[in-house]
């Protein structure tokens, strides 16, 4: 009992921040129609400005926290401004393998700053550990769990209750509508990537200090962040965060349990199952498009 205690609480540590990369996914998907797969590389570029901001430069982290969250958000914007919006054609196919390109090209220029070492940080507070039926769960898992939720639920809050959260619901249902009514469609996209890429951030930023940070961290967390978005239902904020949770326990109750080699299979094996079987995701694709 006490193993699967302890398995549980590293799958909530890890499918929260699969949830926070998937709100990413969701997010951007809601508003444009286009998923991300540069998504990882602004994971890792959170992670690394954090690294240099606190760890190197040693500003206070709630400052290191909005620069870094700043200067990822607007990476993001110079990405929609300079790759995706001056497409001529911008069809679904090309605006994948532009993401994939941009992906390449963001990993390359964190190799050129930060170079080829991982990096690591401590944990955002020192206080010790929590047990739990004879279980332990970090501190750094409880910031974690609590700064996921808490975004989810704000951004949640930011869809239904704020004009501009509004504008981009409807510019997601219908561009040419949002821009008849008045709407800045072009604008209520660049914000979407805006957003997106902020959150890629946090994710980035939430998991430093668990994990080495280096130049090459983002393509697996964007796979299954990816993975995490589909199992919920892609465009569902609360999808996004029931999939990584759910993503996040039964890979570590399969590496307890079964086998350490089922860590990175069992998100491609659960999104195979989920396209097969229900596509729309466990939230459905009906209620995915409501956010």
């Amino acid at each position: 009992m006490q193993e699967v205690l302890q398995y549980l609480f590293s799958g909530l540590t890890n499918g929260a921040i699969y949830a926070v990369i998937a709100v990413g996914f969701s997010m951007l998907y809601s508003a444009t129609d286009l998923i991300n797969f540069a998504h990882g590389e602004f994971v890792m570029l959170g992670s690394l400005f954090l690294v240099t901001l606190w760890g190197a430069w040693q500003i206070p982290l709630p400052i290191a926290f909005l620069l870094t969250v700043a200067c990822v958000a607007l990476t993001g914007l110079l990405f929609e401004r300079f790759a995706i919006r001056t497409v001529r054609k911008p069809q679904p196919i090309v605006l994948v393998i532009i993401t994939v390109g941009a992906s390449i090209f963001l990993r390359g220029v964190a190799m050129i700053l930060w170079g080829k070492d991982a990096y690591s940080l401590p944990p955002f507070s020192n206080q010790p550990p929590l047990e739990l039926a004879g279980a332990t769960l970090l501190i750094q898992s409880v910031w974690i769990i609590v700064i996921s939720l808490l975004l989810v639920f704000g951004l949640h809050l930011f869809y239904r209750r704020t004009l501009t959260g509004k504008a981009m619901q409807a510019t997601a249902i219908s561009k040419r509508a949002a821009w008849i009514t008045g709407i800045p469609a072009g604008l209520m996209v660049l914000l979407a990537f805006v957003m997106s890429t902020g959150v890629g951030a946090v994710a980035g930023m939430i998991i430093a200090p668990v994990t080495m940070c280096s130049y090459d961290m983002g393509t697996l967390l964007g796979l299954k962040g990816f993975c995490a978005a589909m199992l919920g239902g892609i465009g569902s904020l609360w999808g996004a965060l029931l999939g990584g949770i759910l993503l996040g326990v039964l890979e570590a109750l399969g590496v307890g349990l079964i086998s350490s080699a089922l860590k990175d299979g069992v998100a491609f094996i659960l999104l195979l199952l989920i396209l097969y079987f229900r596509p729309g995701g466990l939230i459905g694709a009906a209620e995915s498009a409501r956010f």
